[in-house]
């Protein structure tokens, strides 16, 4: 992922290390080591993703962003 998206709303898609794929919206708070910190959209929760883990990412431009 970018280092650019830092703070932005991106939506993901991941594979977690079972397997299982998921479509999620999150903020980015910090990127390091290949490790994703971010904010959970739905549930409102920090969560840590791999990088390795990382599908498919894009921004969700607001309208601040798109300005």
């Amino acid at each position: 992922m970018p280092v650019k998206y830092l703070g932005w709303l991106v939506e993901i898609i991941y594979e977690d290390q079972s397997g299982k794929i998921t479509k999620r919206r999150i903020q980015v708070k910090s990127i390091r080591s290949g490790m994703i910190k971010a904010d959970d959209l739905l549930s409102g929760q920090p969560r840590t993703f791999k990088e390795s883990g990382l599908l498919a990412c894009h921004p969700i431009m607001t309208t601040a962003q798109g300005a």
